[in-house]
């Protein structure tokens, strides 16, 4: 009918200009860039502004193209706006690191900006500790981008986007209840998240910047952890300032990055910090936390990994919350400890942290119903005419969100499994296949095998995979699945 074909296309005019408007504040993130190569006259300024051109062109264009189209956007219209929005960026953002130093290939500098943009932290790039300021600022600000969300940005920043707001922050946030708000409007949401996360990424750069870290390491630094993202300026990554210190405040500012940002917002309203203790999930997280700590560090120490007591707790505790939650800070690295150490290490990823964080994995909260979960499924072969409720705290948890998480951990798993074997066909011993599909799907970073350090000995195709396996964790599998379903684009 013409009306609804009308609809029809003023909502894909709508979305086209939700993503022109984000490909804009995405072309805006090039300029600090580009500053610094001025400033330090490093000569590689140019890729960034040719970069900046391009997506101002792009954004430009969509914008103009869609005047005077309104109208509000459905669920689905907000899943292809969220999966265009990261797939585009990842496919243009790469330039800066084509044209100018380290002059990757396309693969290759798609899979660094896939890794920054979903805080994952694995890199192809040797050598870190000789590139421009402007490169490795570029390669944080990524992370800092994606932590929270291109599109959250977005929606708090543009009033162009109100409409149909809450169906795009749908696709690009995490955890099983993507509609919960922290005030009436989804603007003023997006806006108090985005500010609650420059809080904790100017308090964290303050920290390290009183803890010993030079200036520009501070800010950079600051952007990886509470992103949770793991990018680092040296190839020593973490290790290069070797400070029981610094690695204290980066495990702050990480659990702080894992949390759910709805409780830092609410501590904040309150001026208390006992709604992190009221959340379930929250005391959890922390817990798992210890256990794999403390799991850990007495491994190293009884191994002979470590000498002492001390050295052990430090390094064990320090990388189980930076890969528990996803970070992929290192300092000594896990790939050289014991087998079953390390495959721990990758099986915690999995974990991940609290839903609505930075992190990736599958959140504590759904591991925490699929426990309960299949506790009442024991119960009922047990008890076959028994009434079991599952609860998280005190609120039962219904039917259709438990369906939800179930078929959410299918489809992740399966994922995996599915990515792993086809990294594996290219030629990739099954160590290295089965752990690098981990570290891409969780966000993770750091990987096991010929990928423990750098992705750069596996071939193309392989690193194309691990290129789609970190969108495909950011976005949360389903956000990018459901386009390839043929009912997702009948009317």
């Amino acid at each position: 009918m013409p009306a609804e074909h009308g609809s029809s296309v003023a909502r894909w005019a709508t979305a086209l200009r939700a993503i022109g408007n984000v490909q804009l504040i995405v072309g805006l993130t090039l300029i600090p860039s580009i500053l610094i190569a001025w400033w330090d006259g490093d000569n590689s300024a140019l890729p960034f502004i040719e970069a900046a051109l391009a997506m101002f062109a792009l954004g430009t264009a969509l914008i103009v193209f869609t005047r005077g189209r309104r109208a509000e956007l459905r669920l689905r219209d907000g899943f292809l706006v969220v999966s265009s929005v990261w797939i585009i960026s990842a496919l243009l953002t790469p330039l800066p690191l084509m044209l100018g130093p380290p002059h990757l290939s396309y693969t290759d500098a798609v899979f660094e900006v896939v890794s920054g943009l979903t805080t994952t932290g694995a890199t192809v790039i040797v050598g870190l500790d000789q590139l421009p300021r402007s490169v490795l600022f570029y390669r944080q600000s990524l992370q800092f981008l994606g932590g929270m969300g291109i599109v959250l940005l977005a929606v708090a920043i543009l009033p162009t986007l109100r409409i149909g707001g809450s169906q795009l922050t749908k696709g690009e946030t995490s955890g099983p209840n993507k509609d919960a708000k922290l005030t009436p409007r989804i603007q003023s949401t997006a806006a108090a998240l985005w500010l609650i996360y420059l809080g904790l990424n100017a308090t964290c750069a303050l920290a390290y910047w009183m803890g010993g870290m030079q200036p520009f390491d501070a800010v950079t630094y600051a952007f990886s952890t509470v992103a949770t993202g793991g990018f680092g300026n040296y190839d020593a990554n973490f290790g290069q300032f070797d400070s029981p210190l610094l690695e204290s405040i980066a495990m702050v500012f990480i659990v702080l990055g894992g949390a759910n940002f709805a409780l830092h917002f609410i501590a904040w309203q309150r001026g208390s910090v006992a709604a992190y203790f009221q959340d379930v999930e929250f005391r959890t997280y922390v817990r798992c936390l210890l256990f794999f700590s403390a799991i850990v560090g007495t491994s190293l120490y009884t191994t002979g990994t470590h000498e002492d007591w001390a050295t052990s707790i430090r390094h064990g505790a320090f990388h189980v919350v930076s890969v528990m939650t996803t970070t992929g800070f290192t300092t000594t690295g896990f790939a050289g400890w014991p087998g079953y150490l390390a495959a721990l290490m990758i099986l915690i990823a999995f974990f991940g942290a609290c839903a609505g964080s930075t992190a990736g994995g599958l959140k504590i909260v759904r591991i925490m119903m699929t426990a309960k979960l299949a506790w009442r499924e024991i119960l009922r072969v047990i008890h076959p005419r028994g009434q079991f409720v599952v609860k998280i705290g005190r609120q039962v948890v219904g039917e259709p969100i438990l369906a939800a998480v179930a078929g959410f951990i299918t489809v992740y798993i399966g994922s995996y499994v599915v990515i792993a074997l086809c990294i594996a066909a290219t030629g990739a011993d099954l160590i290295t296949a089965f752990s690098v599909a981990a570290a891409s799907i969780t966000n993770l970073g750091p990987a096991l095998g010929a990928a423990a350090a750098t992705v750069r000995d596996l071939n193309d195709v392989a690193v194309w995979l691990c290129s789609a396996a970190m969108l495909l964790g950011r976005l949360e599998v389903f956000t990018l699945l459901v386009l390839l379903t043929p009912a997702f684009w009948r009317e």
